[in-house]
């Protein structure tokens, strides 16, 4: 372990965080700085900033972790986290961007003008949310004790110390700043350690890495009773769908100036994914070189920090780990703070706001409820990921794809795309998602893998929740014509017409 070097390169990530975090709020002023940046974010910004928070701690050391164990088959998580990304660019980037909301929940209320669908996308916003942020604060208390041996409480109350400060001095201008230096503090982080520990692996002449037969034949059952072409299939369509369903990635797009700057975001994005997907990869078969099997009491996401000091002893090896260290925390910080930035907007929106306002006798000023939510959407998650036991990274992270592909992904789609899609069938494909996935992942999580199709259909639900959830909405809707928003085809034209015909429009007026 490299304790002062980690230490240093923790704090210097940290630092950072809050020095940059500090300049956006020179720059906020108004109610859409904190919100949405004044949407005035350039694409190649904006992907930088979508790139930090996306790339998480299961991408960072889940994903290493995940091949080592499992071999191939876990290559279909990068080419999933990454496709997401196209499903969105082809089928909402733009239309969501010109909708003009703050939030899901703003959009889901412009759509479809009820309070109650709002309500129940609030309530989806902060569950998806903090269901995400619990393994960025486990996976940084796993961190800091591997590389330090602190206890594990203290990582995660660092992350949760500093997303609080950034997120509550600037909203979105200063997490935008500070997501963007971040993707590349991760990428950097992770790449110069992969190429040096490859040219010692091959100049040392190491063996190759050690596998089980299986690791290298895809789609292998784990054991009896299992399907993998079932849960391959299932784990791709909760992430292509998922992506367009986080909360903390649609509002990135609320950001850019306009539909078009939207699109050239995601193509962008597109790119950073998959140049920072080529390295989990690479940890996990240098982790079968050093680990053939996994030692006792080693969990696979911490894998990546291991490998350095077994590769590299020495001064060497520190380095290497201190950077690798450095990046992770970079890796939880800028997802976080994405995380955190969407639930703060709900629950200022939601819940504050209102109640300020209610004292106040009028509208409650801004900058002092988002501070305050800004502390509430994190100091609940952590306490929350210091009572539950902790699941592998890319597996809880994983969950909430699942939960954000079975209710927002139909409301997103149906509501974008169909002018029939009523209050009545909105509300019962949230409901019907939710309720569905929720029950088969409490049963997974509360009686274990109950083996054969039972526990394939419940470990990986997303194959038949989020056709359900579609289903439900669209025959709902069709049973209750009367109860489509007058409003949706004025809605639909805002969302589907292009900038330069609305510009066009405006000069003729004039």
């Amino acid at each position: 372990m490299s304790h002062p070097l980690s230490i240093v390169a923790v704090a210097l990530v940290c630092l950072t965080t809050l020095v940059v975090g500090g300049f956006g709020l020179r720059l906020s002023r108004r109610t859409s700085d904190f919100y949405v940046a004044g949407r005035t974010v350039s694409p190649r910004l904006n992907a930088s900033a979508i790139g930090g928070e996306y790339l998480s701690a299961a991408s960072f050391l889940g994903v290493a972790g995940l091949v080592y164990g499992s071999g191939i088959d876990m290559l279909w998580l990068p080419v999933g986290y990454t496709l997401g990304y196209l499903v969105l660019l082809v089928m909402v980037a733009a239309p969501m961007r010109r909708s003009g909301a703050y939030t899901l929940p703003d959009f889901a209320e412009a759509r479809l003008g009820s309070r109650a669908v709002r309500l129940v996308s609030s309530v989806l916003v902060v569950a998806i949310g903090w269901l995400y942020l619990v393994p960025q604060f486990q996976g940084a208390g796993l961190t800091l004790t591997l590389v330090t041996g602190a206890p594990p409480w203290v990582g995660g109350l660092v992350v949760m110390v500093v997303i609080a400060a950034a997120v509550g001095a600037g909203g979105m201008r200063s997490i935008t700043f500070v997501q963007a230096v971040q993707y590349w503090i991760k990428l950097t982080a992770l790449a110069v350690p992969a190429f040096v520990l490859l040219l010692l692996w091959f100049r040392a002449g190491h063996p190759a890495p050690v596998v089980p037969p299986e690791w290298h034949a895809p789609l292998t059952p784990r054991g009896p009773g299992d399907h993998p072409w079932y849960r391959t299939a299932s784990t791709v369509l909760a992430l292509c769908l998922g992506t367009m369903g986080l909360p903390h990635v649609l509002v990135r797009y609320y950001t850019n100036p306009d539909g078009v700057g939207a699109r050239r975001t995601t193509v962008t994005v597109i790119a950073l994914l998959g140049a920072f997907y080529l390295l989990p990869p690479v940890y996990a078969a240098l982790g079968r070189v050093v680990f053939p099997v996994l030692p006792e009491g080693v969990r696979s996401d911490s894998i990546v920090l291991s490998i350095p000091g077994e590769l590299a002893p020495g001064l060497g090896g520190d380095l290497l780990t201190a950077m690798l260290a450095g990046g992770a925390f970079a890796a939880f910080l800028s997802t976080a703070s994405g995380l955190a930035m969407s639930v703060t907007g709900v629950l200022d929106q939601e819940l504050l706001r209102p109640q300020l306002a209610r004292f106040t006798g009028g509208d409650a000023p801004g900058a002092g409820g988002f501070r305050f939510a800004a502390v509430l959407a994190v100091v609940l998650p952590y306490l929350l990921s210091r009572a539950v036991e902790p699941l592998g990274l890319a597996t809880t992270v994983g969950l909430a794809f699942t939960v954000a592909a079975s209710t927002f992904a139909p409301l997103i789609i149906l509501g974008v795309w169909w002018r029939g899609l009523s209050v009545p069938g909105a509300m019962a494909g949230l409901l019907v998602g939710a309720l569905g996935t929720g029950t088969a992942l409490a049963t997974t999580l509360g009686r274990g893998d109950l083996g054969g199709w039972p526990g394939a259909l419940l470990a990986n639900p997303a194959l038949w929740t989020v056709p359900l959830a579609f289903a439900t909405a669209a025959v709902v809707s069709l049973a209750t014509p009367g109860r489509v928003p007058a409003s949706t085809t004025r809605v639909l034209v805002r969302l589907h017409t292009p900038e330069r015909v609305t510009l066009a429009r405006s000069r003729l007026r004039d």
